[in-house]
Protein backbone atom coordinates (compact mmCIF):
# COMPACT_ATOMS: atom_id res chain seq x y z
CA UNK A 1 0.00 0.00 0.00
CA UNK A 2 1.65 3.61 -1.08
CA UNK A 3 1.57 6.11 1.84
CA UNK A 4 -1.50 8.12 1.99
CA UNK A 5 -0.28 12.06 2.10
CA UNK A 6 -2.06 14.95 4.86
CA UNK A 7 -0.59 18.47 4.44
CA UNK A 8 -0.37 20.74 7.16
CA UNK A 9 1.03 23.89 8.02
CA UNK A 10 3.05 24.44 11.34
CA UNK A 11 0.76 26.64 13.19
CA UNK A 12 1.79 28.62 16.75
CA UNK A 13 0.11 26.37 18.95
CA UNK A 14 2.07 23.50 18.02
CA UNK A 15 5.18 25.43 18.94
CA UNK A 16 7.82 26.01 21.96
CA UNK A 17 9.50 29.42 22.95
CA UNK A 18 11.80 29.32 19.74
CA UNK A 19 9.38 28.35 17.06
CA UNK A 20 10.33 24.74 17.11
CA UNK A 21 7.25 22.13 17.16
CA UNK A 22 7.11 21.20 20.10
CA UNK A 23 7.96 16.98 21.07
CA UNK A 24 4.46 16.25 21.92
CA UNK A 25 2.81 17.61 19.29
CA UNK A 26 4.20 14.79 15.84
CA UNK A 27 2.15 12.75 18.40
CA UNK A 28 -0.99 15.26 16.99
CA UNK A 29 0.50 15.01 13.17
CA UNK A 30 0.56 10.81 13.65
CA UNK A 31 -3.28 11.27 14.45
CA UNK A 32 -3.88 13.91 11.98
CA UNK A 33 -2.54 11.55 9.05
CA UNK A 34 -4.46 8.71 10.32
CA UNK A 35 -8.02 10.42 10.56
CA UNK A 36 -7.51 11.22 7.14
CA UNK A 37 -6.27 8.11 6.37
CA UNK A 38 -8.98 5.97 7.86
CA UNK A 39 -11.14 8.69 6.09
CA UNK A 40 -9.96 7.99 2.55
CA UNK A 41 -10.37 3.95 3.24
CA UNK A 42 -14.01 5.26 3.34
CA UNK A 43 -13.81 3.90 6.89
CA UNK A 44 -14.13 7.31 9.10
CA UNK A 45 -13.70 7.09 12.80
CA UNK A 46 -17.20 8.36 13.82
CA UNK A 47 -18.48 5.51 11.58
CA UNK A 48 -16.93 3.06 13.48
CA UNK A 49 -17.97 5.06 16.97
CA UNK A 50 -21.42 4.48 15.71
CA UNK A 51 -20.85 0.71 15.98
CA UNK A 52 -19.45 0.41 19.24
CA UNK A 53 -15.95 -0.03 18.31
CA UNK A 54 -13.27 2.43 19.28
CA UNK A 55 -9.66 2.28 18.29
CA UNK A 56 -7.12 3.04 21.12
CA UNK A 57 -3.64 3.45 20.31
CA UNK A 58 -1.29 0.74 22.41
CA UNK A 59 1.93 1.52 21.32
CA UNK A 60 3.43 3.96 20.09
CA UNK A 61 6.86 5.88 18.71
CA UNK A 62 8.62 8.46 17.36
CA UNK A 63 11.93 9.03 15.95
CA UNK A 64 12.89 12.33 15.55
CA UNK A 65 15.63 13.93 12.62
CA UNK A 66 15.08 17.35 12.76
CA UNK A 67 12.80 19.94 14.03
CA UNK A 68 10.08 21.53 12.26
CA UNK A 69 9.43 24.62 12.77
CA UNK A 70 6.57 27.78 12.57
CA UNK A 71 4.88 28.19 9.22
CA UNK A 72 6.83 25.06 7.69
CA UNK A 73 4.86 23.71 4.99
CA UNK A 74 4.57 19.71 6.13
CA UNK A 75 3.76 16.20 4.40
CA UNK A 76 2.58 13.55 6.75
CA UNK A 77 2.40 10.11 5.03
CA UNK A 78 0.53 8.14 6.82
CA UNK A 79 0.33 3.59 5.79
CA UNK A 80 -1.12 0.58 7.55
CA UNK A 81 1.70 -1.51 8.33
CA UNK A 82 0.04 -4.51 9.51
CA UNK A 83 -3.21 -5.87 10.30
CA UNK A 84 -3.77 -8.54 12.88
CA UNK A 85 -7.57 -9.60 13.75
CA UNK A 86 -8.15 -6.95 16.91
CA UNK A 87 -5.40 -4.54 15.98
CA UNK A 88 -3.94 -2.07 13.50
CA UNK A 89 -0.51 -0.35 13.12
CA UNK A 90 0.14 2.52 11.00
CA UNK A 91 3.28 3.81 10.02
CA UNK A 92 4.41 7.53 9.65
CA UNK A 93 6.80 10.13 7.98
CA UNK A 94 6.50 13.63 8.42
CA UNK A 95 8.53 15.82 5.94
CA UNK A 96 8.89 19.20 4.90
CA UNK A 97 7.07 19.90 2.07
CA UNK A 98 9.60 22.11 0.03
CA UNK A 99 12.76 19.70 -0.16
CA UNK A 100 10.91 16.00 0.99
CA UNK A 101 13.57 16.44 4.55
CA UNK A 102 12.50 13.45 7.03
CA UNK A 103 11.56 15.35 9.98
CA UNK A 104 10.27 12.37 12.15
CA UNK A 105 8.70 8.67 11.82
CA UNK A 106 7.08 6.54 13.55
CA UNK A 107 3.93 4.55 14.01
CA UNK A 108 1.15 4.01 15.90
CA UNK A 109 -0.41 0.56 17.17
CA UNK A 110 -4.35 0.30 17.84
CA UNK A 111 -6.68 -2.26 19.82
CA UNK A 112 -9.95 -2.68 18.61
CA UNK A 113 -12.38 -2.82 21.58
CA UNK A 114 -15.87 -2.21 22.35
CA UNK A 115 -17.61 0.19 24.38
CA UNK A 116 -16.59 -1.96 27.61
CA UNK A 117 -12.36 -1.83 26.58
CA UNK A 118 -12.64 -5.56 25.77
CA UNK A 119 -10.81 -6.37 22.79
CA UNK A 120 -12.32 -7.23 19.83
CA UNK A 121 -12.24 -8.64 16.21
CA UNK A 122 -11.94 -5.91 13.89
CA UNK A 123 -15.25 -6.62 11.44
CA UNK A 124 -14.83 -8.16 8.49
CA UNK A 125 -16.18 -4.75 6.07
CA UNK A 126 -13.16 -2.70 8.19
CA UNK A 127 -10.76 -5.31 7.31
CA UNK A 128 -12.37 -5.58 3.58
CA UNK A 129 -12.05 -1.85 3.04
CA UNK A 130 -8.55 -1.98 4.44
CA UNK A 131 -7.38 -4.68 2.16
CA UNK A 132 -8.94 -3.21 -0.98
CA UNK A 133 -7.44 -0.03 -0.28
CA UNK A 134 -5.72 1.74 -3.15
CA UNK A 135 -4.10 5.33 -3.39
Amino acid sequence: MKPFLTEYRVVYSDCDPFNVVYYANYFTLFERGRTELFRDMGIPYSTIEKQGIYVPVSDTRCRYKRSARYDDLLNIESQVQELKRARITISYRILRNDCQELLAEGYTVHAFVNTEGKPRRIPAEIIEKIEAYEN
